[in-house]
C-alpha cells in the first residue's frame, strides 16, 4: 500500500516521485522524519476543514524509505500503512517503483493551524480534493478491521454494566400520573428536560414516560377543531387520563399516527451496556430509566438514573481515547461510511430524503414531519438549503411558557416565531454555531464525531458544507450505535 497521491516528475534524467505523507491521528504539533530527510524533522500541516489530518509532499526518488511521525514531541508510527522494525525502532516503510501507477498530483496548500468551517467555499472545495486524496489510505480499511472494531466494542459494552453510568451526584424527576397534564409540561420546561418516567402510586411502579412527543400530540389536539380536549380541561386533564384516553403509554407511535399500548422499558444496575443501548435502538426510546427493584416485600422501586445513548457513547469514547489505533474504523471518514441520512444525489432515487424546512414554514407542518418522518429534529435552512437552525420534539416544551399555546394557532405561527420563544430576548433567532446546532463536515472522521456526540445535549450533528453551510445530511446517535453494534 503506498501513500496517497504519487505523481512522478520528471528533471532531464532524474526520476523524483511526488509523495503525499499523512497522518490522520490529530495532534497539536505533527513532523515527518526519514531516510530522506537525515532523520530530521519537517513540519506537516493540517488539511483545512479537516483539522485533525497532517500531510506534507515530498519529492523522492524510486526505492526503498523509512519515515516515522513526531506528534506532540513523541515518535509515533502509523498501524494503517506498511511497517517494519529498523535502526529507529518501529518504522512505517514505503516502496516507491519506477512504473506510474498513482493517483494524480495535488499541489500542496497551506493552511492556518486553527483553520475552522468558516472558510471561503472555493478554497474549501480545493481543499476537499487534497483532503479526501489525504484520506483515501485511511479509507481503506478492510471489512475484517470493521468487524474486528466492532468485535471489541461489543466486548467492552458486554462487559461492563449500567451502574458504572451513575453520576455521583444529580437529580432524577418522576411525575406522577395523576399530576395534570398542563402542569407536568411546565415542569419539563422550567426544569429543562425533555422527559420524565411517571409513576403511579396506586400499582406501586413506574408506568411510563411523559415525553415531548406527548406535547406535540397534545398541541395538534388542541389545534384540531373537531376536538373535545380543551384548554382549561388542561387544568384538571392528568397524564393517567391522558394516556388512556389515546390508549397510548410511553410514545408509541403506530402507522396511522395514532398511540399504540405497550410496556415501559427499563433496565436494572446490573444489565450490561450493550443491552442497555439495544433496548433504546430496539424500542425506538430515547433514554431507559435505570431501576433498582429490591427483593423485599414492601419497598418501592427505586428510579436511579435515565441511561441515554450519549451516556453510553461517552463511556466508550473515554475507554478508547488512550488506544484509538485498536479500533481502525475510528479513523474513517463518515462520508466513507454507511452513516447517517444524507441529501440524495442525483441519480439516486430511491435514497430516503432528508426531511428540512424553510423558516417560513408553520408550525404545524413541522410537528407532522416530525411525526410523519419519524425523526427527532429537522433542520431549518434558506433558500440555498444553508443551515439557518434546528426544531426539535424538544422545543415544543417552549410553548408551555407563560401559557402560549393557549392563544396560538398553530397553522398561523412560523417555525422562525417559534424557535423565537425559546431564544433570550437579546439572542439572535439564527445563530448557527451556537448551541443548539452542531455540526460537521463530510470528511470528518468517526472518532471526531463521535466525540461530538458524547457531549451533554448533543444527539445529532447536521453535516454541512463548509463555507456555505449548505446541508449535505444529518448523523444522529442512533446512526452511530446502529453502526458500531452492526
Amino acid at each position: 500500500m503506498y501513500p496517497a497521491g504519487m505523481d512522478y516528475a520528471r528533471e532531464s534524467s532524474t526520476v523524483l516521485i511526488t509523495t503525499r505523507f499523512v497522518w490522520p491521528y490529530g495532534g497539536r504539533t505533527v513532523c515527518l522524519s526519514g531516510t530522506f530527510t537525515g532523520w530530521s524533522q519537517w513540519p506537516m500541516t493540517p488539511v483545512e476543514g479537516c483539522p485533525s489530518v497532517f500531510q506534507t509532499i515530498c519529492s523522492l526518488p524510486p526505492g526503498y524509505h523509512q519515515y516515522k511521525f513526531v506528534v506532540d514531541g513523541e515518535w509515533r508510527h502509523d498501524e494503517n500503512q506498511p511497517f517494519a522494525t529498523g535502526n529507529y525502532g518501529v518504522v512505517n516503510t514505503v516502496i516507491l517503483p519506477r512504473e506510474t501507477d498513482y493517483l494524480p498530483a495535488v499541489a500542496s496548500t497551506q493552511t492556518a493551524p486553527n483553520s475552522n468551517m468558516d472558510v471561503d467555499n472555493d478554497t474549501f472545495q480545493r481543499v476537499v480534493r487534497v483532503s479526501d486524496g489525504a484520506l483515501d489510505a485511511v479509507s481503506r480499511i478492510s471489512q475484517a478491521d470493521i468487524e474486528i472494531s466492532r468485535h471489541r466494542i461489543s466486548a467492552v459494552l458486554s462487559t461492563h454494566m449500567a451502574y458504572e453510568l451513575l453520576p455521583e451526584s444529580g437529580k432524577v424527576i418522576a411525575l406522577d400520573v395523576d399530576l395534570p397534564v398542563k402542569q407536568a409540561f411546565h415542569i419539563l420546561h422550567e426544569q429543562g428536560i425533555p422527559m420524565a418516567p411517571l409513576w403511579d402510586f396506586n400499582r406501586g411502579h413506574f408506568v411510563g414516560v411523559l415525553s415531548a412527543l406527548d406535547f406535540i400530540l397534545i398541541m395538534r389536539e388542541l389545534g384540531n377543531h373537531g376536538s373535545n380536549l380543551t384548554e382549561e380541561e388542561l387544568e384538571t386533564h392528568t397524564i393517567s387520563a391522558w394516556k388512556e384516553a389515546k390508549s397510548y403509554i410511553n410514545g408509541q407511535i403506530n402507522e396511522r399516527g395514532g398511540a399504540a399500548l405497550r410496556v415501559l422499558v427499563s433496565a436494572g444496575p446490573d444489565d450490561n451496556l450493550k443491552d442497555v443501548a439495544l433496548k433504546i435502538l430496539q424500542n425506538g426510546v430515547a433514554t431507559v430509566p435505570i431501576i433498582h427493584s429490591p427483593s423485599e416485600d414492601g419497598l418501592y422501586p427505586q428510579l436511579l438514573y435515565l441511561a441515554s445513548l450519549g451516556e453510553v457513547l461517552k463511556y466508550l469514547c473515554r475507554y478508547f481515547r488512550h488506544s484509538p489505533a485498536s479500533l481502525p474504523i475510528l479513523q474513517l471518514p463518515i462520508n466513507a461510511i454507511p452513516l447517517g441520512t444524507w441529501v440524495p444525489k442525483i441519480g439516486e432515487p430511491n435514497r430516503r430524503p432528508l426531511a428540512m424546512l424553510r423558516p417560513t414554514a408553520s408550525l404545524s407542518a413541522a410537528l407532522n414531519l416530525l411525526i410523519q418522518a419519524q425523526v427527532g429534529a429537522i433542520p431549518i435552512v434558506d433558500e440555498n438549503d444553508s443551515l439557518l437552525d434546528i426544531y426539535s420534539r424538544s422545543d415544543i416544551t417552549a410553548l408551555a411558557k407563560d401559557k402560549i399555546y393557549t392563544h396560538i394557532n398553530l397553522d398561523e405561527m412560523t417555525i422562525h416565531q417559534a424557535l423565537q420563544l425559546g431564544e433570550e430576548p437579546y439572542a439572535s433567532p439564527y445563530m448557527v454555531g451556537n448551541e443548539r446546532c452542531h455540526m460537521c463536515l463530510r470528511s470528518d472522521p468517526l472518532h471526531k464525531v463521535m466525540d461530538k456526540l458524547s457531549k451533554p445535549g448533543v444527539r445529532r450533528l447536521v453535516i454541512v458544507e463548509a463555507g456555505s453551510k449548505r446541508v449535505e445530511g444529518i448523523i444522529s446517535l442512533r446512526d452511530v450505535f446502529r453502526f458500531l453494534l452492526g
